[in-house]
């Protein structure tokens, strides 16, 4: 009978060894089906689960009846809006930067680009647009995410409470709420030049073809770093009215970013991706997840370092440039893939990154200012 006993003790400290091995996808899975708690409702534990910001600007000025169109605007998590808006940011403001190198003798308000051209020749009023676009263009897009994906969403742990896959909002609103944004969008939209509409439009096709990436092909991260990275070529264009070789090269580099941090992003998910069936660069990447990153965020700063020298930036943007690597250094250096909140705050802080990065434009721009 001992050794009987022994015997089964073996078979389950292997079984146990086995489980281990796989990531712990088995201990997630049994963790999910145990039984509520008595002193737990669903809701509470969906609550739990939830990653989205709770004291935002939005909630203290709506209702509180407001909260599932908060949530479903993504009002609570405006990283969103920004990691969108700053390759527009970074488009604007390089262009800006490349007028005053081609064009040295002449008053910065008066470059070729720049000459009849309303819109250019009020900085602040175009920034405003291009981030207000973010924000109705990202908005739309999760709204229909989550129409899309409302069936998933109610089976993974952190979107559970998502207000269409909970119920809280019915699929009839939120398409009402869809129209709405969209039709805002083309306004502002149909404010710019007509390179920059055509980009606008074109970029609408991948926006819907995104949410459905994730069923086909574990690289869905690339069709949305397609939709993040376009804001580079729209920012570029509303100055300059044409494509040229430094936004090329930077919109690859918004690109190569966007692939880093959305990657980081889905090892949040990747347990309950594999269980429904769903694919992402996380399941992709697995164990090598850091040296992907590497390859990314690596190949983001040599060419971020290629469109200053393109526009003619001086050594105060390079600086940045460098500061951004640091970061990007400190986000692959510290990440935990098996820690979703430790994921989400390095995903989070790719805002820093994106506002390095603008900070390094801005500051040589306004130096070539004051120095014409």
């Amino acid at each position: 009978m001992a050794n009987i006993k022994q015997s089964d003790e073996n078979q389950q400290t292997s079984s146990t060894n086995g489980i281990d091995k796989t990531n712990g996808l088995e201990s997630n899975i049994s963790a999910k089906t145990e039984p509520l708690s008595s002193n737990e409702t669903e809701h509470e534990i969906n609550e739990k689960n939830y990653d989205g910001e709770k004291n935002t600007i939005a909630h203290y000025l709506l209702p509180e009846n407001r909260e599932p169109f908060i949530r479903l605007l993504r009002l609570d998590r405006p990283i969103g809006t920004w990691l969108l808006a700053w390759p527009s940011f970074w488009g604007l403001i390089a262009a800006y930067r490349s007028e005053l190198s081609l064009y040295p003798g002449l008053p910065a308000d008066q470059t070729p680009a720049l000459f009849n051209n309303f819109l250019a020749s009020q900085p602040l009023l175009l920034f405003a647009l291009f981030l207000l676009g973010a924000f109705l263009t990202r908005s739309a897009g999760c709204v229909f995410n989550d129409i899309a994906d409302r069936k998933i969403d109610a089976q993974v742990a952190r979107t559970k409470s998502r207000p269409i896959a909970s119920g809280a909002i019915s699929v009839k609103t939120a398409v009402k709420v869809l129209a709405l944004l969209l039709t805002l969008a083309l306004l502002i939209l149909l404010q710019f030049n007509y390179l920059t509409i055509g980009l606008g439009v074109f970029i609408l096709l991948p926006i819907l073809i995104y949410p459905f990436m994730k069923r086909i092909t574990y690289w869905p991260q690339a069709m949305l770093s397609l939709c993040f990275s376009w804001g580079c070529l729209m920012g570029w264009t509303a100055i300059k009215g044409s494509i040229d070789l430094p936004v090329i090269l930077m919109t690859i580099a918004a690109f190569t970013w966007t692939m880093g941090f959305d990657t980081i992003y889905a090892h949040q998910d990747k347990e309950d991706d594999a269980v429904i069936g769903m694919k992402s660069t996380a399941l992709k990447f697995g164990k090598s997840t850091q040296t992907w990153l590497v390859g990314f965020y690596g190949l983001t700063i040599v060419l971020l370092y290629v469109v200053g020298m393109l526009i003619g930036a001086k050594l105060i943007y390079f600086t940045a440039i460098g500061m951004a690597g640091l970061h990007a250094s400190w986000q692959i250096g510290t990440l935990k893939l098996d820690d979703p909140a430790n994921c989400l705050q390095r995903f989070k802080s790719n805002g820093v990154f994106g506002l390095i990065v603008f900070i390094g434009f801005t500051a040589d721009h306004l130096l070539a200012l004051a120095l014409k």
